[in-house]
C-alpha cells in the first residue's frame, strides 16, 4: 500500500477487515467494486471484499480459533450454538452452506437441518 500500514485510521479498521475476509489494498489500486475508505478528507486505504463463499470459510475459520479446537470437536449443544451463529451470519443463504457447515462440524446435512428447525420452533413457541 502507498498509505502507511501503520496510519491510526488504516490500524483501527483493520480488524474489521480481517474479522469479514477482506483484503486492504492502497487507495489507487481499488477496483470498481472495492471500498474506499477516507479520514479526513483523504483516502487511506480501499477494502477489497471477499467473495461471498470465500467469507462461510473465513467465518467457520474464524469460530474454530473463538473455540480454540476444530468444529468437529465440539459437543452437540456448542455445535447447535454454532448454526445459529451461523444462520444469523447468513450462512445458509450460500449455495452448498448447509453442505459446507457440515463438514466442518463433522455431522451429516440433516443434523443441520435438524438443528436450524429446533431453532426455528423455538422461536416460533416464544
Amino acid at each position: 500500500m502507498t498509505e502507511p500500514a501503520d496510519h491510526p485510521f488504516v490500524q483501527a479498521v483493520k480488524p474489521l477487515v480481517d474479522a469479514m475476509g477482506g483484503q486492504m489494498v492502497a487507495p489507487d489500486q481499488a477496483r470498481g467494486d472495492d471500498v474506499v475508505l477516507a479520514w479526513e478528507g483523504e483516502d487511506r486505504v480501499a477494502v477489497r471484499l471477499p467473495h461471498l463463499s470465500d467469507s462461510l470459510d473465513h467465518i467457520l475459520a474464524e469460530l474454530q480459533r473463538r473455540h480454540g479446537m476444530p468444529l468437529a470437536e465440539l459437543d452437540r449443544k456448542t455445535k447447535q450454538s454454532v448454526v445459529r451463529i451461523l444462520e444469523s451470519r447468513g450462512a445458509f443463504s450460500v449455495r452448498h452452506g448447509v453442505e459446507t457447515v457440515a463438514g466442518a462440524l463433522g455431522v451429516s446435512r440433516f443434523t443441520v437441518y435438524n438443528y436450524l428447525n429446533r431453532e426455528n420452533a423455538a422461536k416460533d413457541a416464544d
